[in-house]
């Protein structure tokens, strides 16, 4: 019983971590979406998954940006997505896609 809840909590911990992923993904404009089966795959490369995605399935943006700049974005902005959620569980992040924020400004 005790190994069931702690399974439970690690994969809840797992869903919250990619949930944040995904919002920073949103916030930094990029059009990517974690499904729990990539993200899964991805963490089994151990601390570089981004780096690693990045590198297989957007390799294309390497022709733009350096991988480093890219990886260190992207999780400082995981993690401040994953504060905000930690601190507010019962509303999703207030991460803002900055990206479609500027479209509308500049449109406007």
């Amino acid at each position: 019983m005790f190994n069931a809840l702690l399974e439970h909590a690690a994969d809840q911990a797992a869903e919250a971590h990619r949930h944040a992923y995904n919002a920073a993904f949103g916030e930094l404009g990029l059009n990517w979406h974690w499904d729990a089966t990539t993200y899964a795959r991805l963490q089994a490369q151990g601390r570089d998954a981004v780096r690693t995605y990045l590198e297989t399935e957007q390799s294309h943006l390497l022709r733009a940006y350096e991988a480093d700049f890219l990886v260190t974005a992207i999780e400082t902005a995981k993690v401040r997505c994953y504060a905000s959620m930690a601190n507010s569980p019962a509303r999703p992040a207030p991460c803002v896609s900055w990206a479609r924020d500027s479209r509308a400004r500049l449109t406007a």
